[in-house]
């Protein structure tokens, strides 16, 4: 084990970055069993109580299970993806971040009339021309969340024309010079229909979370219209926020 201790910085963050590190290489992998508390603790050259500190931080990042009883242990499970909605980052910069390599499969790009709901988020009549472009987004080859997002036809005239497996926004940004500049975002907690349920792989039922988002242009014209289904048990979704007086 190459474990050397650096000041400044808590032991135990240490230790968390050495196991999250140790993952990255492929010398831990999901379903590893650690050894017990006091040889790793010896290990580290710690306290049992600061190597209990990481991996409490370990657990909380869903990187370890703790369980009880005597056939227990703490095990490696397949860590969470973390998803920071502080910035307006699309899901392959939000992967890029988490040093994970992130897949799309089209399901659908098609053109069609825009709902009411679409219409009114897009600033357009009701009717009016959208792109559709539904994709499930995928990283480490798991399924992780299904986007369907909707475009202005008439800004966007050959959207449907260009690679739409890539990052919709940097496609956006380079050959339109429409960049989502800002968005608003709201979550809510959903269950999973068979047919998306299908896309992601998982029994019908199961909890996801629902991101309802409108992106607007620098000049504040709307740019996109999105309701994106993540997986709450692969990915942790994050917003950072500020004090404000008042």
């Amino acid at each position: 084990m190459d474990f050397r201790r650096q000041p400044g910085t808590p032991a135990h963050q240490q230790i968390e970055q050495w196991f999250l590190a140790a993952l990255a290489r492929g010398d831990l992998a999901p379903g590893d069993r650690l050894p017990r508390e006091q040889h790793l603790a010896a290990t580290f050259g710690v306290s049992r109580m600061t190597l209990r500190q990481a991996l409490a931080g370990l657990e909380g990042r869903g990187v370890v299970e703790r369980i009880p009883g005597r056939t227990g242990g703490t095990f490696i499970i397949e860590p969470k993806v973390e998803c920071d909605l502080t910035g307006l980052a699309g899901f392959t910069e939000q992967m890029r971040r988490a040093h994970v390599r992130a897949g799309a499969r089209l399901i659908e790009a098609v053109t069609l009339p825009a709902s009411r709901a679409v219409a009114r988020a897009l600033e357009l009549e009701a009717g009016a021309p959208v792109h559709s472009v539904v994709r499930v987004r995928t990283a480490r080859r798991t399924p992780l969340a299904l986007e369907r997002s909707f475009f202005p036809a008439q800004a966007l005239p050959d959207l449907l024309e260009q690679p739409l497996t890539g990052s919709l926004y940097t496609l956006l940004r380079r050959r339109y010079g429409y960049g989502p500049h800002t968005a608003s975002e709201f979550l809510e907690p959903v269950t999973a229909e068979e047919s998306v349920a299908a896309l992601l792989g998982i029994p019908a039922g199961s909890p996801l979370m629902l991101i309802t988002r409108t992106a607007y242009t620098a000049w504040g014209s709307p740019v996109e219209h999105a309701r994106d289904l993540f997986r709450p048990d692969r990915i942790r979704i994050s917003v950072r926020s500020g004090y404000t007086a008042g």
